[in-house]
């Protein structure tokens, strides 16, 4: 066997398990999402890892779980209307689950590759992005402060959560390229 050969290998290998944990802590993520949300009596009606169409599935309870096409990130279907019934705590337990439990997951396999996606996820996903859990806990505050929904503030909100979010995404390149 030659070094190429063996370091072939090695990449790829590295490759599958990096894919697969992402995949793992992504579920991890939801899974979180789910678990708040049902503590805060919010349905869920489908829990689902990828995109696209769906390739195959099954139904627990009167919960689906489905793979989908494209193996791209994953996602809760939760109730919108109820969850915005919900106190403003309540909402903002079920948008940081997530985060919480890519945390806890992160924390408790420290040092590995699935521990550091975990905490990758957890820190993305803080972001106020938009659609990421940071906007959506973001959007929940400020409708709560306006005490009303507000399409103007939220815009903005939106415009400088993608600026600042581009600001720190620059900030921790700058850090890593000098280390």
């Amino acid at each position: 066997m030659t070094l190429e050969t063996t370091s072939a290998g090695f990449v790829m290998s590295l490759i599958i398990s990096l894919i697969g944990f992402a995949a793992l802590a992504m579920m991890v993520h939801e899974l979180g999402h789910l678990l708040a949300a049902r503590s805060c009596s919010v349905p869920a009606s489908e829990m689902g890892f990828g995109m696209g169409p769906c390739v195959v599935g099954f139904r627990l309870g009167g919960m689906r779980f489905n793979l989908r096409a494209i193996p791209v990130a994953s996602f809760v279907m939760l109730d919108g209307a109820v969850l915005k019934e919900k106190s403003v705590q309540a909402q903002l337990l079920v948008h940081l689950g997530g985060i919480l439990f890519n945390i806890v997951a992160g924390w408790l396999t420290y040092g590995s590759v699935f521990g550091w996606l975990n905490l990758l996820l957890a820190a993305g996903n803080i972001l106020p992005l938009y659609q990421h859990d940071g906007w959506k806990c973001g959007v929940v505050l400020l409708r709560a402060l306006l005490r009303r929904k507000s399409e103007y503030v939220e815009r903005v909100f939106t415009f400088s959560g993608g600026f600042v979010s581009l600001l720190i995404a620059w900030a921790v390149a700058r850090v890593f390229m000098f280390i």
